[in-house]
This record gives structure tokens, sequence and C-alpha cells, in this order.
């Protein structure tokens, strides 16, 4: 015998119609006599048990005195019918939008344990539609459309490769969701400026110390830091917005995996937090500075920059030509030697393959 997982689900529905019909034709009553006996027109009597007219309270319990069972018994079947049809005109719904899937990273998501991994076929994809909808916390594809294609006139990008707007949304999502997970106090400004001077001196340490560290600072200040791995085609390494106007989001990928980039990444969303506007969404992939389309991503690339290594440090960076002066140097300023080799390289000032062993890779326990 072959077992399947499948349940019996039938392609049609009953309705309390069809328990009325069955007793006229045991009384062998014309739907006339019924209609005198109920008090309800022939006509109404014909859409009751054709399942078009709704079986409420009053007729559930003219039907117990009338026909027999009780007013629950009535009620119960009519909301079972109801809601079958509508699982019905939900299944034909969900069929109609499959090439929604299209538009969104499906294989990706199902990597991430997002949804359930599955084949791609016609069957499979109503069902895929649906947890996808959920996902997003959406009703249909044209409210996800509304909803998270209407951000993208809010998205400040760093580059015009962040174009595949359905593989930025979900990655937006994912934090959206870990945030939604993170109670925090309202956002202080001066809270929050606190907290980042605090985490600059974090940069020296290893991930599993400097991430809970930094997450509860921000948090504290009414900042949810979250880490979401990367979505193939969205080109993000982090974004800064509001999620409500006490409540805002620090989001970060880790594109591009050493620790340089992921301090100026930080620093640089932090930057949009406290400089700029609340309505816009700062959604950044990691360029060093170069091909910013906006005012306000230069400044918060300045910002970054200065933060790090504050512009009266200059002149001394230009003079340094070996890693045990980065090393020196680094640690007389307390932040990591990486940085100091990005900002080198970054200025020109040493070539991009040299002094890379002063980087480290970042391996969180959540990112693959």
């Amino acid at each position: 015998m072959t077992k399947t997982t499948r349940p019996f689900t039938p392609d049609w529905v009953s309705s309390p119609g069809d328990a009325i019909a069955d007793f006229l034709e045991e009384r062998d009553w014309t739907q006339a006599q019924l209609a005198e006996r109920l008090g309800y027109s022939i006509k109404h009597i014909s859409l009751l048990i054709n399942g078009k007219a709704p079986l409420n309270e009053e007729t559930a319990l003219k039907l117990e005195r009338v026909v027999g069972s009780t007013a629950a018994f009535w009620l119960r079947y009519e909301a079972q019918y109801r809601a079958a049809l509508a699982k019905k005109e939900e299944e034909n719904r969900l069929q109609g939008w499959t090439s929604w899937l299209d538009q969104l990273p499906v294989k990706e998501l199902m990597n991430q344990g997002v949804i359930p991994k599955c084949r791609l076929i016609a069957k499979n994809k109503p069902d895929l539609v649906k947890k996808l909808l959920q996902f997003f916390g959406v009703a249909s594809p044209e409210d996800w459309q509304n909803y998270y294609v209407g951000m993208e006139a809010a998205f400040r990008r760093t580059r015009e490769e962040q174009s595949d707007v359905g593989a930025i949304s979900a990655w937006l999502r994912l934090g959206e969701i870990e945030a939604e997970k993170q109670d925090c106090p309202k956002y202080s400004k001066p809270k929050f400026e606190k907290a980042v001077r605090e985490i600059r001196t974090l940069t020296v340490l290893p991930p599993e110390e400097f991430e809970p560290q930094m997450q509860r600072l921000c948090r504290e200040a009414g900042v949810v830091l979250v880490l979401v791995p990367s979505i193939k085609r969205s080109h993000v390494s982090g974004v800064a917005r509001w999620l409500n106007p006490h409540k805002a989001l620090i989001q970060l990928s880790l594109y591009g995996k050493t620790n340089d980039r992921f301090w100026f990444n930080f620093f640089h969303e932090a930057a949009h937090i406290l400089l700029h506007n609340q309505k816009k969404i700062f959604l950044d992939e990691w360029d060093s500075g170069e091909n910013l389309s906006s005012e306000q991503e230069r400044e918060a690339n300045q910002w970054s920059r200065e933060f790090l290594i504050p512009p009266k440090y200059e002149e001394e960076l230009a003079q340094i030509r070996f890693e045990t002066d980065v090393v020196d140097f680094a640690e007389r300023i307390g932040i990591h030697p990486a940085i100091v080799v990005g900002r080198l390289q970054h200025d020109d000032l040493i070539d991009y393959s040299s002094m890379n062993g002063l980087k480290e890779s970042l391996r969180f326990p959540e990112v693959k």
C-alpha cells in the first residue's frame, strides 16, 4: 500500500442546503411547503438550498424547530461550508498569483530556512505564494508591490547594481522580522552618540565579544542592530532606516566580510541615524565611498571616515609604510589595525594587495 503525506481534499464542498434538500426528499415536501412552514419566500428557500443565501442565527433556530437537529448544528454546518468556499477561492487566487514568484529569490530563501525547501513545480507554487505572503506580512502580491516596491523610491542606493527589488525587499523583511523580536526604549540621540563612541573601542575585539556588546549598546539607545545573511542580487551590505518614529534599525549583511569593511559600514549607517531624515531608507553597498549618489551618502561616508581616524592624524597616517607602524598607530588611537589598512588602501597610500594580513574575515554563526 502506498503511503501519502497529502491529506484527502475533495474539490467539492457541501452546504447546509444539501442537508435541507435531503430532508425534503425524505419527507416528499416541495420547496414551497418548506417555505410556508419556515415563513420564508420560495425564492429564499431556493437560494438557501443552492448555498447562495447565508444561513443565519434566525434561520438556524427555525430549522431546529421544523427540520430537526440543533441550531448549533446548522450554524456549524454553515460556518464549515463558508470556510470551505473561502479556501477554494483562496486556492484559485494563489494559483493566479504564481507568476509573482519570478520576482523573488525563492531558492535563496529556501536555503536560508525562511520557507521549506521544495521543487519549483506547478503543484507546489500556490503554497509557496502563500508562505511568501506570510513571510512578507502582506495579503497579496499587489500589497507587496505597494509596500515593498513602493519603498524603492526611498532607497538611497550607492550603486546601480542594486536593482533587484525582490531580493532587496526579501533582505529588508528578514531584518524587520529580527527587529520585531527586540524590545527597546525610545530612541535617544545623546544615548546613541555615547553608544557609538563606546562601540568604536570594541573594534579591537573578536566578533564573539564585540557583537553582543554593540547590539546591547545600540538597543539601549533605541536602535536595533541586526545581522542578516546577504541575499544574492541584492548587492547590499547595510541599511539604516526607521521602523517607527521611536525605533531605528541598522541592518548589516557582512557583505565583504572583512572587519575593516564591517566597521566602516556600521559607522556609515550610524551616521545616517544621527544626521539624516527619518523618512529615508539608506541602502548601501560598501564601496569605500566611491560612486555615492547623494549628498547624504557622502556626509555619512565622511562622518564614518573621520570618526574612525580623526583628521588630526591624517599627516601622520600618510607617513605609514610598514605593518609595525600600522599596529603602533592603531593601538595609539584605539582602533583595529585593519581599519588603518583599509584607509591607507582607499587613499592610495599603499597598494590594495598590501598588508591584508592585518585584516580579519568575519564569520558570525548565523551567516554561512
